[in-house]
């Protein structure tokens, strides 16, 4: 695989990073995945709307303009033939002096790595959520953007797999249903289509707006809700969001069976349309 090493394409055996760089040493960076189809980013902007807003969050200099990155972007596309894939853009404060103190750090480092994978043509029902200990700080200033330091997820994930599950569900300091470790969660009652309010802890994705946009179309009405696990097991579905995948149903809660709807396969069916149309 060939991959964009701050500014130069390389072999990824090759590309190597300083054991100074503060992504390393604090998790002191951010990063974006973007998902590619019939070679070409599916909501470049929102995706590198998201990175800039992290950027003045952090105080991390871009070392690229948008226009350089997305070039770079379609050259790994054609250097490694990968039309359908996901793009992982990952940024750091770069090498600085030992400590938390950032000035000293004035170098930053970005690479990229497009990763293939397959189309999916419907949506996937498999995945088991288990409810995770570990909780999110409600109203985070840094859950808006995607920073380098997601152990919370990680470990969430390593218990929902030690537990039989697929994903971990993740509540807030106030037991309040967040999102999940890789993506956000929606739920349908009726004609209403339910998600967990931005300022809850989550980071707000990429393809959750993109959900938001299609779900009136269908026919549902949008409410942004607060609740406890309880109440999500009356839904009538449930599905997580994520840029890899777009949309995949929900089976079961900590073992509690969720339903399927219909509603489900026809939001998904419109994602994909609409991800074939913006990147044909």
């Amino acid at each position: 695989m060939m991959v964009y090493h701050n500014g130069a394409f390389v072999p990824e055996e090759t590309a190597m990073v300083s054991i100074f760089d503060r992504s390393f040493q604090y998790g002191d960076g951010l990063f974006e995945t973007i998902r590619f189809a019939n070679g070409r980013p599916f909501r470049w902007e929102s995706h590198l709307e998201r990175l800039a807003r992290g950027t003045r969050l952090l105080g991390i200099r871009l070392p690229f303009d948008a226009p350089t990155l997305a070039a770079a972007a379609q050259e790994l596309v054609r250097l490694n033939q990968t039309p359908e894939g996901m793009l992982r853009i990952t940024l750091s404060r770069g090498i600085g002096p030992r400590g938390y103190s950032p000035t000293r750090a004035q170098q930053p480092f970005l690479a990229m790595s497009l990763h293939p994978m397959e189309p999916t043509a419907a949506p996937t029902r498999s995945w088991k959520l288990h409810t995770a200990s570990l909780r999110l700080p409600d109203n985070n200033p840094l859950a808006s953007c995607k920073t380098a330091n997601k152990l919370v997820q990680v470990l969430a994930r390593a218990e929902a797999e030690a537990a039989g599950a697929d994903e971990a569900l993740l509540l807030n300091t106030h037991g309040e249903v967040c999102e999940t470790s890789s993506g956000n969660l929606f739920w349908i009652a009726e004609d209403q289509l339910h998600t967990p309010p931005a300022d809850i802890g989550l980071l707000p994705g990429v393809t959750r707006s993109v959900v938001l946009e299609l779900a009136p179309q269908l026919g549902l009405t949008i409410e942004e809700s607060r609740i406890e696990p309880p109440a999500l097991l009356t839904a009538d579905a449930a599905f997580v969001t994520l840029s890899s995948l777009g949309i995949v149903e929900v089976a079961a809660v900590d073992g509690n069976p969720i339903p399927t709807s219909p509603r489900t396969h026809s939001l998904f069916r419109a994602y994909q349309q609409l991800l074939q149309s913006e990147t044909a």
